[in-house]
């Protein structure tokens, strides 16, 4: 069973509304929201971190980057790195690199997401694949993952000022 088809039978077990997008390959979350035609903050991307702790997954605007000094102090954490490509390939074997969504995974790790997508009354994220995308109520979302809520991004033109 592909990613995909993962997280569709979730949602429909789970008895949620969600609608479900198809739109030509893209890899960044400013080039799906484009292809949705929603602004990038709309859409939420997945970072996967190793930690302490293990792995895990945080959750920001698409148009955000993730501060990691603050995501260690927030969780309580010595030290915090990406994931690398190859254990991302191993805790998500049925996604597509970059697209793993953020729910109805086998793989059971905390969520942490940024509260500047709290503020949407939707959340669209990506479904395992670089083509497909999951809409659905923020509120619908919170109650089938019950992430930990908390402010660990900054707006990427932000960045570079800095």
């Amino acid at each position: 069973m592909t990613a995909l088809e993962r997280c569709l039978n979730f949602l429909d077990r789970s008895g949620v509304q969600y609608s479900h997008s198809t739109h030509s390959p893209a890899f960044s979350a400013r080039d799906v929201a484009s292809a949705e035609r929603m602004p990038a903050h709309n859409m939420a991307k997945a970072v996967i971190y190793h930690g302490d702790n293990g792995f895990g997954m945080l959750l920001l605007p698409g148009d955000f980057v993730v501060d990691f000094a603050t995501v260690l102090q927030l969780l309580g954490l010595n030290q915090i790195r990406l994931a690398t490509e190859i254990e991302i390939g191993h805790l998500f074997p049925d996604s597509e690199l970059g697209a793993m969504p953020p729910i109805g995974n086998t793989v059971e790790m905390p969520i942490l997401l940024d509260e500047a997508l709290a503020g949407d009354e939707f959340i669209a994220f990506n479904a395992g694949t670089h083509r497909d995308v999951i809409h659905m109520s923020f509120v619908d979302f919170i109650g089938l993952v019950n992430p930990l809520i908390a402010s660990f991004g900054v707006k990427e033109s932000l960045m570079a000022v800095m």
